[in-house]
């Protein structure tokens, strides 16, 4: 009777291997090269090694990549509670770019939606999925980064965003957690604000101040570390441009440009500790970024009904190097804002404080 038992065991678990091996058997893909777990992330394969050789340069973590994360998110952003959620990530920034372009927080956009467009034309891909792709696979070139998930399956949009959805750097704390709370139709918590304003750690403004374009948010623009949260919460002594622009904070680094939001969030009862938790914590960062991307890129779309294509994705390089104080700064310089929590040691980078230069696009 035992022998029985353990035959009839061993049936029952041979039987769940061959089922758990044919839900994770491959497909080969049309072009020979590549393979995947559902047929219809194939096509995304091409779209990937184009954009990657012809659009970022080779899969650089320049201009052009920090410019198409910023389009995921003022794609995304764009749907309101309040509105009845019509929106969200399914590219209508692109379909209807001679609108939603003219809204205020979007000026500049154009330029990366002109660079976008014949690729969406080229793999016959809707825009909505190919702005989010595209996004995911720039954050894969800047070095420590997260590999960013990717849902496949957006219709193309029927109408454009309506305008006054999009957080700017002059807008209140008040207001910025306001528009995230009313974003889909669960919004997001104030934390997941902080999460979200990670991306600026690979970020520059190119509008904010037209006279210095290309100026980046901390000292390390193509690195996806936690820099920004260290640099963002040092007291500042300067603007980048001759006067302060509007949104602008002054910052504690030559060549750097603060945002006024995220001084101000940085410092907030409701986000600091939140953002102090992030300083020299690349772990955390990494996971709480791939989730608040993830949820932005499908805002007003339902996840069970697309494909998860995540392993067409490049893996990152993985980074090692920890936080520190940029060169004459150190401890003394923070503006302890969170009650409670002593701020993480970290070492002064040596040498004589230099300028940053500004975040070059590929020739």
């Amino acid at each position: 009777m035992a022998f029985k038992t353990l035959a009839a065991l061993l049936a029952v678990a041979g039987s769940i291997q061959l089922s758990n091996a044919a839900l994770t058997r491959r497909v080969a893909c049309p072009d020979g090269v590549n393979t995947a777990t559902n047929a219809a992330c194939c096509p995304l394969f091409a779209v990937r090694d184009d954009i990657q050789q012809n659009m970022f340069s080779g899969g650089q973590c320049l201009a052009e990549a920090h410019e198409s994360l910023r389009l995921v998110f003022h794609d995304a952003i764009a749907i309101s509670n309040k509105a009845g959620n019509v929106g969200g990530a399914d590219g209508s920034i692109m379909v209807f770019d001679t609108i939603e372009t003219g809204f205020h927080p979007n000026i500049g956009l154009d330029e990366i939606i002109n660079l976008q467009k014949p690729f969406v034309a080229k793999h016959n891909i809707t825009p909505g999925d190919f702005i989010h792709f595209a996004g995911a696979v720039a954050v894969s070139n800047c070095p420590g980064a997260p590999r960013i998930p990717f849902f496949f399956g957006r219709p193309a949009p029927t109408a454009a965003a309506p305008d006054g959805l999009v957080p700017e750097p002059f807008h209140t704390v008040e207001q910025i957690l306001d528009r995230f709370a009313d974003a889909g139709p669960v919004g997001f918590e104030d934390v997941e604000v902080v999460w979200a304003l990670s991306a600026h750690t690979v970020a520059a403004a190119n509008d904010v101040d037209p006279n210095v374009p290309g100026t980046p948010f901390d000292s390390t623009p193509t690195l996806f570390d936690t820099q920004f949260f260290v640099e963002t919460q040092l007291a500042g002594t300067h603007f980048v441009g001759q006067t302060a622009a509007n949104g602008e904070a002054e910052s504690a680094i030559v060549g750097v440009m603060r945002l006024q939001s995220d001084h101000l969030l940085a410092r907030d009862q409701r986000t600091n500790c939140e953002w102090q938790s992030f300083v020299n914590n690349p772990t955390k960062l990494h996971d709480r970024f791939s989730d608040v991307l993830l949820k932005l890129s499908l805002l007003g779309h339902d996840q069970n009904t697309m494909v998860d294509c995540s392993e067409v994705i490049p893996v990152p390089q993985i980074l090692t190097s920890p936080a520190f104080f940029p060169p004459s700064t150190s401890r003394a310089n923070v503006e302890q804002a969170c009650v409670g929590t002593p701020f993480p040691v970290l070492r002064t980078a040596p040498g004589p404080a230099t300028s940053v230069p500004p975040v070059p696009k590929p020739n």
